[in-house]
Order: C-alpha cells, then structure tokens, then sequence
C-alpha cells in the first residue's frame, strides 16, 4: 500500500514493524505475512514466540513454507493465549475424544439399524408363513357343524402352526421397539 504525501512515495509499514516501532523496508522479511491492516496477527505471535524467534524461523525456511508457517504460529499463539498449559495438544486431544464418542454413537446407530433390519425380516417371514398357513385351511362350512366348534378347531390348528418345531417361538415375542 502506497500513499503519496507531500509529492513523495512513501509505503505503511507492515503490522510487525509498527507494533516494534522500527522502519519497515523493502527486505522486511514479515512484511508479506503480517499486513498493516491486521495488526492483532502479529501482536498475537508475538506475545508467544517473540519477534526474534519469527523472524528467525522464516529465514530458515524456504519462500514457499512461510506463508504456512506463519498460520501455523498464529493459530498455536491464538491456542497457547486460550489455554496456556496444553496450547494445541488441548485441543486436538479434546477433537480426538469427540471422534471417539462420534464413532461410539455411529456403532450403536448401525447396530440398532441392523436390529430393526432383523426384526421387519422376522415379521415379513411370521405374516407370510401365517398367510400360507389361512390359504392352505379349509373354508368355514357351516352346514355341517356348530360354527363356534368350526372356530375353535381353526385358532388350534392355527396355534399349532405357529408354534411348530421348525418356527422359532422367540420371533413372536421379540419387541419391534426397545
């Protein structure tokens, strides 16, 4: 950024050089990372690291890391100003504790899935086999016997086949809904 005062060029010093009060030139190695309209990036890494040690991490870089390298100190310096004993590491092992109950709740949410799955199988089965079982019984004929004697000999015979050797008696009880 530029400003023209008094017909010279003159540029703003960078949010570094500012808040240290110094000159900032040309070759002013936190100029590209700390621009002078965000002054609280700077004031932040440096209330951590210290401008010494900024400035001697970037020269030890090369060009294309410092931009990285710069984020990285602002957001450990933002997270060290929270929480001053465990910095970052508070919060990565706080995310990791949320996967783990996350991962927790997906597990239970797919098993009760599953469960349901099993149980609407179960049931299409039981209502099938209880529609086969009402087509292959005899029609209700009322000439020849009682009808009340007539129902009684169908809900045996129907109780009998549901609880044949072959179907699994725990199907009928098991509840749909916990």
């Amino acid at each position: 950024m530029e400003r023209i005062a008094s017909g010279k060029q003159s540029t703003f010093p960078c949010a570094a050089c500012k808040i240290l009060r110094r000159r900032c030139g040309e070759k002013c190695v936190l100029a590209p990372y700390f621009p002078p309209d965000n002054p609280h990036k700077f004031a932040t890494a440096h209330r951590v690291f210290g401008a010494s040690n900024i400035i001697k991490m970037l020269k030890d870089l090369p060009y294309d890391r410092r931009a990285d390298a710069v984020s990285s100190m602002v957001y450990e310096a933002e997270a060290r100003l929270r929480d001053p004993v465990y910095g970052c590491a508070g919060t990565v092992c706080h995310l990791q504790h949320q996967i783990s109950k996350l991962q927790t709740q997906l597990a239970t949410a797919q098993a009760e899935i599953l469960k349901l799955h099993l149980q609407q199988a179960n049931l299409v089965s039981l209502v099938s086999r209880l529609y086969k079982s009402g087509e292959e019984s005899e029609p209700f004929s009322s000439s020849e016997s009682d009808p009340q004697d007539n129902d009684n000999d169908n809900s045996a015979d129907h109780n009998n086949d549901l609880f044949s050797e072959d179907s699994d008696p725990m199907l009928l009880w098991e509840p749909l809904w916990p």
